[in-house]
Parts: structure tokens; C-alpha cells; sequence
């Protein structure tokens, strides 16, 4: 029960928040106007960024104890929170329409007194990429991702690197699907994907010949460099195949849901490339990186859940899809 003691202003602890503003511009004696506006909006991004890693913290944890239950709650509970994150990602975006009401000479009225801080600095959106599955091999500039934290910071990054990630967690998860056991296939379930690769390769037009070798690559022999085993693609490309049947059908917005971060992320960090481009041109960033070519580097090859998408290249019209056996359609019908 409430205390009855709760005061708005101190249950939100507004005195800290709307007190966090030290313009560097003040302390100098150079007060720079838009030096507020900069500041509140990145700190609303790490508010945000917050949030958001509290929403996928919550779904790792209901993926990490080796059961999520696929025809109950919690998959519905992971879809709802992962779609959340999407929606924080598409406010961050819409966020930069206040940025860039900055024009670049008001910018420039107080950027060289932030050096060498810089949002390459923000601690919670490493934390975020780390979490969701991004490596240090696979950044783009590693050599220098790390290099512009203090000690304890660098630390923690690093060591997150000897953590599980979300995409490990998903991989495990799509390993675990019962639909591909044999208990449900009389003739096993390779004849069945044998129909399946023979239906897909007889669907290729000139010039995708390749796909054929890359079938196999996918789901048998595993993709070099790659984070998902054959196992696991194999079933994600079950529950894209079979998308309409009930017990699949959260999976499946599931799987959705990944790739929609991964859009956002990228969608986030095109905006912000634009933004900054607007603003410095080809400077160099405050924060000593590349500014426009780093950023550039990062929205092209920072995707984490590019494998599941991948998968596309292998579906099919539904009408060519062969039967599946009887007792694994009343499985995924709930016993209907």
C-alpha cells in the first residue's frame, strides 16, 4: 500500500534532474545559448538508453535459464518489451528534430570546450551493443572503440565481451524448438528439408545460382564467421515457413522484433550521421574520431541480427510449402 507520503517532485527526484545542466560555456564566461539544448537532449539519450537496457535485460532473463515457455506468457512478454525497445529507438530518431533546430554556428559558439568528451564516451549505448550481441572483432574501428574511456569504464566493456549475449541466448532458444525432432517426422527430418532445398533451388531465377551452395552453407555445414548454427537457422527458417500456424505465431514476431532493433539502431545512426555531417562537415569528432567516416563505417556494418534476415533469401510461396506430417499439425494447432 502507498505510504500516502509520495510528493511528485521528490518521487521523480526532479531537484537532481533539473539541476544536472553545467554549462562548460557558463563556467568560462562565454555563455553559449544552445549549450542547454545540447545538454538536455543527450541526456534525455541516456535516460532512454537506460530504459532500453532494462527492457532487454528483462528479456535475457527469461531466455537464460534454458526454457522459455513458447505456449505461454513469457514469449508474449518478450515480444512486448522487445517491440517497447523499438519504440524508444523510433523516439530517439524523432529526437534529432530538436538538435537540429541547432544551427552549426550556434554549435560552434561552445563545441571546442567539450573536447575531449563526446558521445563515443556514452558508456550505456556500448553496454547496449555489447548485450545484444556485437563483438569487438566484428566494430568497425576497434582500435580505437575503447580508447577515449577511463580506465574502469574500458574495464567494463571488456569484460562484457567474456559475457552472453542476447544473440547467443536466441541461438540456444531456436536450438530448443521441438518441431524438428524426429518424434515428429516418420520419414526424418532431413527427407523433409531435402523437399524444402529442392523446392527453393527449382525457385531460383538466372543469376542466383550460388544460393543453391549457400542453402547448404546455412543449414548444414554452418556459415564461417557466422552466430547461428545450422540448427538454429533451420528452425528460424521453420517458424518464418509456418508463420501461420498458432504456436508460431509469437516466434515469429519475435524474430520479428530483432530485426526492427536492428532497423532502428540503423536508422538512428543514419540520422545522426546526417546530423553531424550538417554540423561539422568532415571535422573531426570532439571525441578524436573520424566524425562522418566513423559514423558511416558504424550504420554499415554494426547489424547484429543480420543472419536472421538473411534467412529471407530462402523462403517460398506458401502454396509450394508440402505438408507436414499429422502428428506435428496437431502440435503447432494446439492439438486441434
Amino acid at each position: 500500500m502507498a505510504s500516502g507520503n509520495v510528493y511528485y517532485p521528490e518521487y521523480l527526484q526532479l531537484g537532481k534532474v533539473l539541476n544536472a545542466q553545467e554549462l562548460e560555456s557558463v563556467k568560462l564566461g562565454r555563455p553559449a545559448h544552445d549549450e542547454m539544448l545540447f545538454i538536455v537532449v543527450h541526456q534525455a539519450y541516456e535516460l532512454w538508453f537506460k530504459l532500453i537496457l532494462h527492457e532487454v535485460g528483462s528479456v535475457m532473463d527469461l531466455f537464460a535459464d534454458g526454457h522459455v515457455d513458447d505456449n505461454g506468457g513469457e514469449l508474449n512478454i518478450a515480444v512486448h518489451r522487445m517491440q517497447r525497445v523499438r519504440t524508444i529507438l523510433d523516439v530517439l530518431v524523432h529526437q534529432m528534430d530538436i538538435m537540429e533546430t541547432m544551427t552549426p554556428l550556434d554549435f560552434l559558439d561552445f563545441r571546442d570546450m567539450l573536447r575531449p568528451a563526446s558521445g563515443f564516451q556514452s558508456m550505456q549505448f556500448k553496454v547496449l551493443e555489447a548485450k545484444l550481441g556485437l563483438r569487438m572483432e566484428e566494430r568497425f574501428g576497434k582500435q580505437y572503440y575503447t580508447s577515449q574511456l577511463k580506465p574502469a569504464d574500458k574495464a567494463a566493456i571488456d569484460a562484457l565481451e567474456q559475457g552472453t549475449t542476447l544473440l547467443e541466448l536466441v541461438n540456444a532458444w531456436l536450438e530448443r524448438m521441438p518441431f524438428l525432432n524426429d518424434a515428429y517426422w516418420p520419414a526424418g527430418e532431413g527427407t523433409y528439408f531435402n523437399k524444402l532445398e529442392e523446392l527453393y533451388t527449382a525457385s531460383l531465377a538466372e543469376g542466383e545460382e550460388g544460393n543453391a551452395a549457400l542453402w547448404k552453407e546455412v543449414f548444414v555445414t554452418g556459415r564461417a564467421g557466422g552466430h547461428l548454427s545450422p540448427a538454429a537457422c533451420r528452425s528460424a527458417l521453420f517458424i518464418m515457413l509456418f508463420r501461420d500456424e498458432p504456436l508460431f505465431q509469437q516466434p515469429y514476431r519475435f524474430l520479428e522484433s530483432l530485426l526492427d532493433i536492428d532497423a532502428g539502431m540503423a536508422a538512428w545512426r543514419g540520422r545522426h550521421l546526417n546530423m553531424v555531417h550538417r554540423m561539422i562537415g568532415l571535422r573531426v569528432g570532439t571525441g578524436g574520431s573520424t566524425g562522418k567516416a566513423y559514423l558511416r563505417g558504424a550504420m554499415d556494418s554494426h547489424y547484429i541480427f543480420s543472419e536472421i534476415a538473411d534467412l529471407g533469401s530462402f523462403l517460398f510461396p506458401r502454396r509450394q510449402l508440402p505438408e507436414l506430417p499429422d502428428q506435428l499439425k496437431k502440435a503447432v494447432r494446439f492439438g486441434g
